[in-house]
């Protein structure tokens, strides 16, 4: 799926439509030092096994891609969420 670079849509900070730039949303670097990864390591640890199941297969062939909206006028972040798709692309129009 082709998206726009730029896109004109509301923005709840300026109260009314402007164009925003648009990026793909990339998860940041995970931090072993955070307290929910310091636990599940914990729980990980010795005979037991895993807390959760370890995920041996995807079943899924796409992603849910999240597109970050950021205003031109005063640089404020929307996230519009769930575009399930198998390959996405940000195109100048």
């Amino acid at each position: 799926m082709k998206v726009p670079k730029e896109t004109r849509t509301y923005c709840p900070k300026c109260k009314k439509y402007t164009p925003h730039a648009v990026s793909l949303y990339k998860k940041g670097k995970a931090r072993n030092s955070a307290l929910g990864s310091r636990r599940h390591a914990e729980d990980k640890k010795g005979y037991g096994g895993q807390k959760f199941p370890e995920l041996k297969r995807t079943a899924k062939t796409t992603k849910k891609q999240v597109l970050m909206m950021k205003c031109k006028e005063c640089n404020y972040i929307i996230q519009k969420h769930g575009m399930r798709v198998r390959k996405l692309e940000i195109v100048a129009v």
